[in-house]
């Protein structure tokens, strides 16, 4: 298989598209899913459960040093930055907010860039900031595949128009046309 790893980021107007991909995927799926979402810092449960009710594969927040394993979709914790280390392992940290975000997606898709490389696919959906923008671009200048959700179909469009600004992407795909993409991966 060419991916070890998909990547996700998104802020508002995303959790509705990730709960139709979650549900749209496989249960026999064989990649882990990294979640890296925009969400309320001070609300520590009940997100990755909603996520969990409609998902087809087992959604959960990683604890620190985890190990990374396939059929999983890994949502990063409330308020923490989410790192990929060498060994295939989670690392959390409490440093400054990037991009106004904690969780920042630009670092998740950083690390999962320097560790997976050209077996690395991000993704990035509707988002009302830029975090996520220059991630994707060192996903793809690192050999990785980048997906941008369709901005037309996007509740806000500023991270994928960003996005799309920086990095000259693999695909612009509607919601329906992610699923498929990532149903038709063998």
């Amino acid at each position: 298989m060419r991916y070890k790893v998909v990547v996700i980021g998104g802020s508002a107007g995303s959790f509705q598209v990730v709960v139709r991909i979650l549900h749209a995927l496989p249960t026999s799926f064989a990649l882990p899913v990294i979640l890296c979402l925009h969400r309320l810092k001070h609300v520590r449960s009940g997100f990755d459960e909603a996520l969990s009710l409609r998902s087809s594969i087992p959604v959960q927040e990683p604890n620190d040093k985890e190990t990374i394993r396939p059929g999983i979709a890994y949502l990063a914790p409330a308020n923490y930055h989410l790192y990929v280390e060498l060994g295939n392992r989670f690392s959390l940290s409490t440093e400054e907010v990037v991009n106004h975000s904690r969780p920042s997606i630009d670092l998740s898709f950083f690390s999962v860039a320097r560790v997976y490389r050209e077996h690395a696919l991000g993704i990035i959906l509707s988002g009302a900031n830029k975090d996520g923008a220059l991630g994707l671009q060192r996903l793809k200048k690192m050999g990785g595949t980048a997906l941008v959700q369709d901005p037309k179909e996007c509740e806000v469009r500023t991270m994928t128009e960003a996005s799309l600004q920086l990095t000259p992407v693999d695909a612009v795909l509607t919601t329906e046309g992610i699923i498929k993409y990532l149903n038709d991966l063998k």
